[in-house]
């Protein structure tokens, strides 16, 4: 076994195999999950006494690097951040897995709120400016998001189902190419989670609109969610939550969980992930595995009722 890092006894990391821990990310670096994963990686090397290499592997919605994972031999060697894509994909696409057949729940990291944030230099006030614009001139009006059948497109199909208007999705490879031309004015209209445009919220450059908790957010104060806008019930929030292969030993799922554990209650980890726009929630497997279990089925009918597809 690897010595601790930085002089610290590890309290876990018994039991896993002599090698560095590989930490798939299924996005590429700059979106909201490599951001959350760098931010805690450092520390879960420490408190697991090995070191924890991140692997971006991006593309797909974040299938490319889920497939990837889903053929990791069950060894403890090799464990998924995964984002709320993760409940969407297997009802867009056609996947060589089940998420709850392939995986193993160890930790809800986080959760957040998504934020339709309008580009500076357009005219859209508020999110009634963009309703009344899409239904005077349907299918003009574009809108960004990281990625086909995410909990962003989902999401905002939902809220267009809802009150009757068409704005026209334009998909990228993750949050971070999205960011840029939307920080770019490339594109007039962003759905994204705040972890990655907080801080263009607040220089200004991306003006929020309304966001999918049910309620006003810290993380945007001062905007009012979508559920107080007149949707009905509408809340969407997004999330991060750590995998392991199916298979892998309950030891180590245990263990995996309280190393993070540990580590999301760190001050300093927990600081800048809420400060980026999440909040911490650090719940354990059986916790996470109903989430998730509720997210696919909730999500997936909207899916189906729309007709979203990984071409659409």
């Amino acid at each position: 076994m690897m010595p601790a890092l930085l002089g610290l006894r590890p309290t876990f990391g018994q039991g896993f195999p002599d090698r560095p821990i590989r930490l798939i990310v299924p996005w590429p670096p700059g979106g909201s999950t490599d951001t959350v994963a760098r931010i805690f990686a450092p520390k879960l090397s420490e408190v697991l006494g090995r070191a924890v290499v991140i692997e971006n592997r991006g593309g797909a919605s974040g299938a490319t690097g889920a497939i990837e994972a889903s053929r990791a031999a069950p060894d403890g060697s090799t464990w998924m951040l995964v984002y709320d894509t993760q409940a969407t994909n297997e009802t867009v696409m056609r996947l060589p897995f089940r998420t709850l057949e392939a995986f193993v729940p160890v930790t809800l990291v986080a959760k957040g709120p998504l934020a339709m944030v309008a580009h500076q230099s357009t005219p859209y006030r508020s999110f009634e400016d963009v309703v009344a614009a899409a239904k005077a001139a349907p299918d003009t009006l574009n809108y960004a998001t990281s990625g086909v059948g995410g909990l962003a497109h989902v999401s905002t199909t939902l809220l267009q189902q809802q009150r009757d208007f068409k704005i026209v999705h334009v998909p990228y490879r993750g949050g971070g190419p999205a960011v840029q031309d939307a920080v770019a004015g490339h594109v007039p209209l962003f759905m994204s989670n705040v972890v990655i445009i907080s801080q263009h919220i607040r220089a200004g450059v991306l003006r929020p609109l309304g966001v999918t908790t049910a309620g006003e957010t810290r993380h945007v104060p001062g905007v009012r969610s979508f559920a107080q806008q007149g949707f009905a019930n509408f809340e969407a929030p997004t999330w991060w939550a750590l995998l392991g292969r199916h298979g892998v030993a309950p030891t180590l799922v245990e263990q995996m969980h309280g190393a993070m554990r540990q580590v999301l209650r760190d001050p300093a980890v927990k600081g800048r992930i809420e400060e980026q726009g999440a909040d911490i929630e650090a719940a354990g497997p059986e916790q996470c595995g109903a989430f998730l279990s509720s997210e696919i089925e909730k999500w997936g009918r909207v899916i189906r009722e729309n007709d979203i597809r990984a071409d659409s």
